[in-house]
């Protein structure tokens, strides 16, 4: 048989690079060799063996394109391969990992993902962040497991993915990831099938210039150009709506854009008209001055919005009953008075601080209020997980969305030592940066509506919860006193809201009578402090 001088070409650099990876192992040594022997089954000239070859010669050290240079082969193969060399089939395979989706928090089921960093054929790094993800709780990146070259992605951008699943496959070294730390395997595709060679020979190419020159796809690891601008939820919204950030004004700090920014565009961009061609004109309507058109909008919801929307729906699947109560908590206001004045070290705190200690105090006497129930095991016979620890969840309204951050064992802090707790996790709210540690784990709730307005409140249970407090705005009052004296007080509401499947009234009552005594007499407070 006539073979051409680029496959003796290859035939001799094969041979050079046979001897270079000896150290390599067996198995891709058998490989190459029967690669080797598979070329010169191919008619001369052929194209296929110049692409095959240069694979061969190009990836012989990168373990993760000997999957594709096989499939090559079988594509253009003239006689069964795998029945020539059954060996350097199967020392090929297993060469694939699964990045699969661990738990990322208590009770989170699923993610959504935000963007990916990395495309298909790109390199990784171990630990480099492969994609952003949006919970119901957090914004946060998946890193990387392997080294390696991404083999295919799972899921696009925006697509909801349930724990367990394969987020996306990846070629790797075996001789650094073997098989007992490979993650369970997914489904594979089915091999192509083999592809007749073509007939017209395809004029000659030099594959040592036009091949070599390929590029090379590199992993993107440079941050969105918006990164800056824009919150991850905010940036979403851009992404679903098509909207160029250049293009709306942020009103945030140092130009940031918020949703109401991109809202505002939208409205404004939708609102105006489009060309219409000329129509039969119609009657006159009488002016009145005001335009009555309505205007619809649709807007999809955000990532935090859509992560909300699963988590409230959820929660209204427990049984709620409401309880309230008014506090006067005029002695609670002049400790905070005097603190602010003390001459030597003033100290501000706001009410909350007092507040959240006083139901870890409480919690103390009715432990059954920090709970949490069961159905996982047994749906038919549930049980209560008592918990030990006051983990303690404040609502908090971000530029964001709502988010639900807690601090963690309450039932050992200080009065101080929350009040800074509570200062940090605003903070980083603020920012976007709050963990999945700030995140997870709360046992209670205390949602503040009362720093923005209202008295009133319903709250609703966060999942995983049996009770959450809802507290109102404080107002000043006239009361009576024990002589009957008219005196000035500082009433506020609170507003409990209990799982009535485990919580009834009875035991509400007591527990929110125990907070009403700390906050109203704050010296029993000191008294019960351990």
């Amino acid at each position: 048989m006539m073979i051409d001088i680029c496959t003796v070409q290859i035939f001799r650099l094969i041979d050079e690079r046979l001897l270079k990876i000896r150290s390599m192992g067996n198995a891709t040594g058998t490989f190459i060799s029967a690669a080797a022997a598979q070329i010169s089954s191919f008619s001369a000239g052929s194209s296929e063996v110049r692409l095959t070859g240069l694979l061969v010669l190009r990836n012989v050290e990168c373990f993760g394109v000997l999957h594709v240079t096989r499939q090559r082969l079988l594509a253009a193969r003239t006689t069964p391969f795998s029945a020539q060399y059954p060996n350097a089939i199967n020392n090929v395979a297993g060469l694939k990992r699964s990045q699969i989706l661990k738990d990322v928090g208590e009770g989170i089921t699923e993610i959504q993902i935000i963007q990916w960093y990395v495309q298909e054929g790109a390199k990784i790094e171990e630990w480099k962040p492969l994609c952003q993800y949006q919970s119901d709780k957090a914004v946060d990146d998946i890193t990387s497991r392997y080294d390696g070259v991404i083999k295919k992605l799972h899921f696009q951008a925006d697509d909801t993915v349930p724990t367990g699943m394969a987020l996306c496959d990846i070629d790797v070294d075996e001789s650094k990831y073997p098989d007992e730390n490979a993650p369970p395997p997914t489904n594979e595709p089915p091999p192509p099938h083999p592809i007749p060679e073509q007939v017209a020979k395809p004029p000659a190419v030099n594959v040592a210039t036009e091949a070599l020159s390929e590029p090379v796809v590199e992993a993107i690891s440079s941050p969105s150009k918006f990164a800056s601008l824009a919150t991850p939820a905010v940036r979403g919204m851009l992404k679903e709506l098509k909207v160029d950030i250049l293009s709306v004004s942020g009103t945030g700090k140092d130009g940031r854009v918020l949703k109401e920014d991109v809202l505002r565009y939208v409205a404004e961009r939708d609102a105006t008209p489009a060309p219409t061609a000329p129509s039969v004109p119609q009657p006159t309507q009488p002016v009145s001055g005001v335009d009555t058109t309505q205007i619809e909008t649709t807007t999809p919801l955000t990532p935090i919005q859509s992560q909300m929307f699963k988590t409230m729906t959820r929660s209204l699947t427990i049984p709620h009953f409401l309880y309230a109560d008014e506090l006067n908590i005029r002695s609670l206001s002049s400790i905070r008075k005097k603190l602010a004045t003390h001459p030597t070290e003033p100290l501000k705190l706001s009410y909350l601080p007092f507040i959240i200690k006083a139901v870890s105090l409480s919690l103390n006497s009715f432990p059954l209020l920090n709970a949490r129930v069961d159905t996982t095991t047994n749906l038919t016979k549930p049980a209560l997980v008592m918990r030990s620890s006051h983990n303690i969840g404040v609502a908090m309204d971000t530029p964001t969305g709502l988010l639900v951050p807690n601090i963690k064992n309450v039932q050992a802090r200080s009065i101080l030592d929350i009040a800074a707790e509570l200062a940090r996790l605003s903070e980083v709210a603020r920012a976007g940066k709050l963990t999945p540690t700030d995140l997870n784990g709360g046992t209670i709730t205390v949602s503040n509506i009362g720093n923005i307005g209202g008295t009133y409140v319903g709250p609703v249970i966060v999942p995983n919860e049996v009770a959450i407090l809802g507290v109102g705005r404080a107002k000043t009052v006239p009361v009576f006193d024990e002589a009957g004296n008219v005196v000035k007080g500082e009433k506020v509401n609170f507003s409990w809201s209990a799982d009535h499947r485990v919580v009834d009234g009875a035991t509400m009552a007591r527990m929110a009578d125990k907070v009403r005594l700390y906050l109203e007499e704050p010296e029993s407070m000191m008294l019960a402090l351990r």
